[in-house]
């Protein structure tokens, strides 16, 4: 099964890496370890500095990620090689006139919404962690974070029923998971995934 399923993924993320469906979009597509995982871990939009370097997560985001995912047993390259890192879009928006990083319109991310259905059909996952509101809309009711954030749902996705623990996005930016409630909520969401049967599967599992 697995070997097969990785196949898959490797073929699934080759034709995502050529997409041009999104014409304001900046490719390269950014794509993580085709990881055959019970856990996906949903982004929202890489940044400038992903599509260079070639992996999700791969800046200062990224670092206060991996900060919040060691202490529950995984290092930062542990978690690239075991969790399926996946986003709801793939390309870099490009910068506000303003100033940041452009959100993605809904048809944006309407457009790339296939990509993650396909990977959910493919990996069947137990767990999935959408980081950040954009992720979070995708599985759970539109609710402000602090009724999201700190629970355990479990939707159904076709004939799927997978458990979701959303976690807020760790951007330099938001002082949503620095503040109360929301560090003791984020701090709640961890201590679920940590606790949740995928996760300590995935710590004992001998690497392939």
């Amino acid at each position: 099964m697995a070997p097969r399923t990785l196949e898959l993924l490797e073929e699934h993320q080759r034709a995502l890496r050529a997409c041009v469906a999104c014409t304001n979009m900046h490719r390269p597509a950014v794509v993580g370890t085709a990881a055959v995982s019970e856990i996906l871990l949903v982004g929202q939009a890489p940044g400038d500095k992903e599509p260079v370097l070639g992996r999700p997560f791969a800046w200062t985001a990224g670092k206060q990620l991996f900060k919040w995912f060691a202490p529950l047993g995984l290092n930062e390259a542990e978690f690239r090689a075991r969790v399926y890192m996946a986003a709801v879009c793939r390309c870099f928006p490009g910068k506000n006139p303003g100033g940041g990083d452009r959100v993605p319109s809904p048809e944006e991310a309407a457009n790339c919404r296939p990509w993650l259905e396909r990977e959910i059909a493919l990996l069947r996952p137990r767990l999935i962690i959408p980081v950040g509101r954009i992720a979070i809309a995708q599985f759970l009711p539109p609710l402000p974070l602090v009724e999201q954030i700190g629970r355990m749902a479990s939707v159904q996705r076709g004939d799927l029923i997978v458990d979701v623990i959303a976690l807020p996005h760790p951007s330099g930016a938001s002082t949503w998971p620095r503040a109360e409630p929301g560090k003791t909520l984020t701090v709640r969401a961890l201590a679920l995934i940590a606790a949740h049967p995928a996760w300590r599967a995935l710590l004992t599992a001998v690497p392939a």
